[in-house]
């Protein structure tokens, strides 16, 4: 292929590739980015992309060495690449790539060579590679429309060489080349082998969807002869693509792509997020309520082992006996008086989300299993929740309430018969629950005799 031929059939792929870029443009909705957090995981963004490319192979390298011919031509290469982003930065590419490589010696700058061009037929090129996305992260712009980007990797190839010498003779390997086929050595078409890609480039954003790539190359082939020519035995033969080509985004439109993430803006927008902050502030002053209603659980003014939130007597005079409610205990010659009459245990308290019963309770409860064991009769236990949850939640929590203070019973001796449970959840209330000293009153059990 001349020069001017290479040139008309660039052209006229960038022409296509741009028209599909523009149908891809017009088509794309803008990503929704609102949504992805700083540590939500590759999930919340689009990694996957399949590209095409175009371009020039050539049987040198930028970064020059030894050569076995001295002029070198350009001929059209094409390419796909697929690709999944596993971070902002990091991702793997699996490329493949067709063309043919081709080069010639001027005898007059290499007086005495026998060979005087050669032509090798790249059948197909196929790597895995590393892309590592350079400057991703910029701390100036909230979006960037342009990247860099480095690649290595390996892969395995198949080529065929033909060689023309200076006498006029072709010698073409294709159908020559041997290896092993099953048992035996034969005569196959391609010669394979392994290469080592190492490049560089630019991508432009185009839209949402779409990238557009320019890109360098250099192949490293663990060969001597994929010109043809075993010119100095020990060298290795190498051979470079420059590239032009379109990359797509695959997955949902409302996912951004992960590429093109800047994880600083992320968490800047996070951090930033009004409805994050109201909530932190709601968080820290529900902490300073539960921390207030701690210390007023701990307060007990009278010294009678029962916090002024509960103590139902208080100003308790120091050495009385008083039961779970703070008040003084029955003096013994009122233990015979009818069980009707016995107060003190109609309220037992509970935790937040909790149905298990406080030790606080115990001499509540013994005293109205005291009275049910020795006199008779039955209670009726009703268990009540604050307003947290919702109703539904709740009327199954004083349900477990109410089942709690009924098993104390039980175990203590007093017949299952001899007790009723019911369960209001939220109903009744005592206190208001818009507060948190409200809320406590209200996660209760009540007891009332029949």
């Amino acid at each position: 292929m001349n020069y001017s031929t290479l040139k008309k059939s660039l052209a006229v792929s960038l022409v296509a590739l741009t028209g599909l870029a523009s149908v891809a443009v017009a088509q794309d909705a803008p990503a929704t980015t609102s949504s992805t957090k700083v540590f939500g995981g590759r999930g919340q963004y689009r990694t996957w992309s399949i590209g095409v490319n175009g371009g020039v192979l050539a049987p040198v390298i930028a970064i020059g060495g030894s050569n076995d011919f001295n002029k070198w031509d350009v001929n059209l290469g094409y390419g796909l690449n697929i690709r999944k982003q596993l971070g902002h930065s990091f991702a793997l590419e699996l490329n493949g790539l067709r063309g043919k490589v081709s080069g010639s010696n001027d005898v007059a700058q290499a007086p005495g060579t026998t060979v005087r061009e050669f032509e090798t037929e790249l059948q197909y090129a196929v790597d895995l590679r590393g892309v590592i996305n350079v400057g991703s992260i910029d701390f100036l712009r909230r979006e960037n429309s342009v990247g860099f980007f480095v690649t290595a990797g390996g892969g395995y190839l198949a080529y065929a060489p033909k060689v023309t010498y200076t006498n006029g003779t072709v010698v073409d390997w294709k159908g020559k080349a041997t290896g092993p086929v099953g048992d035996k050595h034969e005569a196959k078409d391609y010669t394979k082998g392994f290469y080592i890609p190492v490049g560089a480039g630019v991508k432009f954003k185009v839209s949402e969807r779409v990238n557009f790539n320019l890109g360098y190359t250099m192949n490293f082939v663990d060969a001597d002869n994929f010109d043809g020519v075993y010119a100095k035995g020990t060298t290795k033969d190498k051979f470079s693509y420059g590239y032009a080509g379109l990359e797509f985004s695959l997955g949902s439109s409302a996912k951004p792509s992960l590429e093109w993430t800047n994880p600083l803006a992320t968490m800047y927008d996070e951090l930033k997020d009004p409805t994050l902050r109201q909530e932190v502030e709601a968080l820290k002053n529900r902490v300073s309520n539960v921390e207030k209603s701690v210390e007023d659980l701990k307060k007990d003014t009278d010294g009678d082992g029962v916090a002024d939130q509960f103590d139902k007597c208080p100003g308790t005079p120091a050495g009385t006996a008083v039961d779970g409610s703070g008040c003084p205990l029955p003096k013994p010659e009122a233990a015979t008086a009818p069980a009707s009459n016995v107060t003190g245990f109609e309220k037992i308290s509970f935790d937040f989300n909790s149905s298990v019963l406080k030790t606080e309770s115990y001499p509540t409860l013994d005293k109205l299993s005291s009275v049910l064991r020795e006199n008779g009769g039955k209670v009726t236990v009703n268990g009540y929740a604050s307003s947290e949850g919702t109703a539904a939640y709740n009327v199954k929590l004083s349900k477990d309430r109410a089942n709690s203070v009924k098993t104390y019973l039980v175990n203590s001796g007093v017949s299952a018969s001899q007790v009723a449970t019911k369960g209001f959840g939220e109903a009744n209330p005592i206190a208001s629950n818009d507060t948190e000293e409200g809320r406590i009153q209200n996660r209760r059990v009540e007891t009332a005799r029949n």
